[in-house]
Formats: C-alpha cells, structure tokens, sequence
C-alpha cells in the first residue's frame, strides 16, 4: 500500500514542481540556423532539480554535447525565442543558453545537479536521435522519459527505468567518470530574476560563470 501510495502521489509533486510542457514543432530553419557546435569532447550532462528542504528530485533533463548541442527537457517549462524546441528537445544550446536554462530551475527552494560523462561520438549522436524520436512528453513523465533514452544507450544499462529523478541521479553518479556539480541561487521562486535576464539580452550577453 505505502509504494501504491507513493506511485500515486508522484505525478501530483512533479506536476507542482514545474514539468509540464505542450507539444511544438519549430521549422527548418530554425533549427538549422540555431544549430551550436561547441566544439568539446562528446558527453552527456543528466540535470536533477532537487527540492532544497527535503532533497526531493522534481524534474530531469539531459544536455547532449555530439555533432550539435542540445537539451532534451521532457515536460519542462524552461523556453527562450532564441532556441527553438521540437517536443522537448531544444536546439541551439550555448554556453549562454546553458546557463540560462540552469538559473531557471536553481532558485530559494530548489538546487540543480549537473552530472557530466565524456562519451564516444557515436554514443552521443545515438543520444541525440533516441531524443529527436522520442516525441513529446506527458506531464510528470520526465524522469520516465529521461531513464527511457539513457537505459537504451551503450555505457548506461545501469540507469533505472523510473519515475523519480532521485534514482536516475543516484545512478548517474556511480558511472565511471561522472563530473558532478552543484548549483545553487537564491533567485525567487517566479523565475522573474532570469526571465527578466533572458527578455533584456543582447546577441551576446554577459552570464556569471557557473
């Protein structure tokens, strides 16, 4: 009864933690014009939305660094006009953009995990077509479907087809090789501090170094 109970009260935490997002499909050219390349070493990078007082996971989301940077963030709320979204996945991730997504979520009562794992060019590219295929994500199926893509993909059998961001964070971070950091603000809970950050920018804004 206690794990029933439990399986039905998760969609209910994560829906009131900020996962729900509506299918878009951005054109072509969009795509193509915001395509980033950063130019490091293949990785993928799992983010974990942690509720500060109880230490509870509340979302997940995963930044694919291969032949393009993108962000696969299912249900999530997090958009910037600069970076066009097909259902969920996000193109155009710079450095700036990366931090912009980072300081949405990191606010007074919530923290995000970033966990960093170098991969093969062709384990990161697998990442970015499972991601592109996926298709828009349900409300509180984040960590469902953050798990779905990880599980499929060489090196990361270990990871938990699960719901809850907690057990895909625990994980992640007993990978060989994980980079792990800790993301803090005191930004309040609207989300007005970066929005306002994110509406006001220029071509290349200055961002705090994270």
């Amino acid at each position: 009864m206690r794990r029933l109970a439990i399986s039905l009260t998760l969609p209910l935490a994560l829906v009131l933690a900020g996962c729900g997002a509506e299918p878009v499909w951005a054109p072509d050219e969009a795509v193509s014009r915001a395509r980033f390349a950063s130019g490091e070493p293949p990785s993928i990078t799992l983010y974990t939305v942690v509720r500060k007082k109880s230490g509870e996971g509340a979302h997940s989301g995963i930044m694919i660094d291969g032949s393009q940077r993108v962000l696969f963030d299912p249900a999530g709320t997090w958009h910037h006009p600069w970076v066009p979204e097909r259902n969920d996945l996000h193109y155009g991730i710079t450095e700036q953009m990366r931090k912009f997504y980072i300081d949405y979520h990191a606010r007074e009562t919530y923290d995000v995990v970033s966990q960093k794992l170098y991969v093969s060019p062709a384990v990161a590219e697998a990442a970015i077509r499972k991601a592109e295929a996926y298709g828009a994500v349900n409300k509180a199926f984040c960590g469902n479907s953050v798990s779905d893509i990880l599980q499929g993909l060489p090196g990361f059998e270990s990871i938990p087809k699960t719901f809850f961001p907690n057990r895909i964070m625990n994980a992640f971070g007993e990978l060989p090789g994980v980079q792990t950091k800790l993301h803090e603000d005191g930004d309040p809970d609207d989300h007005s501090g970066v929005l306002m950050v994110q509406q006001s920018a220029s071509i290349e804004p200055t961002m705090p170094s994270r």
